[in-house]
């Protein structure tokens, strides 16, 4: 979920801390990955037609390799170093987030059943997705291919989120790319959207600074993280009937949650009980993540040949063609990102932020384009 309905917030009251970019203006950039959430929006979006996925002669999913591997050539291509975060034991608090969204996929189960039975595609097709979970084969295949390709890997103790947010404040990368807006309370200087996004050509990269969004919202980072919480995030409930613009109100006339629960109309606002805000708190401000001596140099590796065919080839049944033409991709995008950027060179140059459209901030990922069904027995071709 992340931080519910944060984009718009910013997008009505915070529109300088948000640039529209190309997806060429991070050439050289080192960027760090939410890679669960890039597997998910693979696994919704790549190759699916309803309930069918990208798979390999043994049946198996294969829409996430797909993905990664596409996507990451792509960003490789245009000068991007990136470098993919992995889930690791989610927080306590974060149980009754997941319990829901456990909840949720059963229900959309039985609805799957029963849209099969009446034959509507389009229910079969939403349904279907609200089924998919990325799971640790998921994650364990991704991890293989991009190793493969010489892309570094970090597995996090904790939330990917926050251990993509500890790499930026440390200067080890220049940003995080992520669907979910909790990098950004987890203090991440510089947060990018849709940079995954399979559809990106067309939709263009949202850059977010969180000191701007300090500066004009006119918070403190720890009234921001007060604010995340009371809008709704993944470690408690909200307050029902506060929503983000309320509690902007809220968190601007009384400064913190303690103070406006000394203050708000309980008959109004239903508090939850035995609400663990505090904890949630904490877990933004003090997150589990590796510490400056625990984490890997980040380094970006010549590509692994004969690894790739096998694992793709001969395991996952990609085109034999298809992936010696995209090594040799990933060899000349390596030759080409060793060039710096600019800056290296002369001084920054400060560019004037791009006016936001208030329809493209939205807190959905957009859709992506499916890759075609092959004819051939019902399977997809790579």
């Amino acid at each position: 979920m992340g931080i519910k309905g944060l984009t718009h917030l910013l997008a009505d009251h915070a529109p300088k801390s948000m640039k529209e970019l190309k997806f060429e203006s991070f050439f050289g950039r080192k960027i760090a990955i939410d890679a669960s959430m890039s597997i998910y929006q693979f696994l919704i979006v790549i190759g699916r037609s309803g309930t069918e996925m990208l798979t390999n002669e043994a049946g198996e999913v294969t829409s996430h390799l797909q993905g990664m591997f596409t996507r990451t050539i792509r960003l490789l291509e245009a000068g991007i170093k990136p470098v993919y975060v992995f889930d690791g034991q989610p927080p306590d608090l974060k149980k009754q987030e997941l319990a829901k969204r456990y909840a949720k996929r059963a229900d959309a189960s039985e609805d799957l059943v029963q849209a099969r039975e009446t034959g509507s595609k389009e229910d079969i097709e939403k349904f279907s997705k609200r089924t998919v979970k990325v799971t640790k084969q998921h994650n364990e295949d991704c991890k293989k291919l991009l190793g493969l390709m010489g892309v570094p890997v970090i597995q996090a103790p904790s939330e990917a989120e926050a251990q993509c947010a500890a790499l930026c404040k440390s200067g080890k990368v220049y940003a995080v790319a992520s669907e979910d807006m909790d990098s950004l309370t987890f203090g991440a200087p510089r947060f990018l959207r849709h940079l995954m996004d399979p559809s990106s050509r067309k939709v263009p990269i949202m850059e977010f600074e969180i000191t701007k969004i300090l500066e004009e919202l006119n918070l403190s980072m720890d009234q921001f993280i007060d604010l995340c919480i009371l809008s709704g995030c993944d470690y408690c409930d909200s307050i029902r009937g506060i929503g983000g613009l309320t509690a902007l109100k809220l968190i601007r006339q009384h400064g913190s949650i303690e103070s406006i629960l000394e203050n708000i109309n309980r008959e109004r606002y239903q508090i939850p009980e035995d609400w663990p805000y505090q904890e949630a708190r904490r877990l933004f401000k003090e997150p589990l993540v590796l510490s400056d001596e625990g984490q890997t140099d980040l380094k970006w590796n010549a590509p692994d040949e004969e690894g790739l065919i096998s694992f793709l080839v001969n395991e996952n049944g990609f085109s034999s063609d298809r992936v010696m033409k995209a090594v040799e991709k990933i060899k000349a995008a390596k030759n080409k990102s060793s060039q710096g950027r600019l800056e290296s060179f002369f001084k920054p140059v400060t560019n004037t932020p791009a006016p936001i459209k208030r329809k493209e901030a939205t807190d959905t990922i957009p859709k992506g384009v499916g890759a075609k069904k092959a004819k051939n027995g019902g399977k997809k071709r790579k």
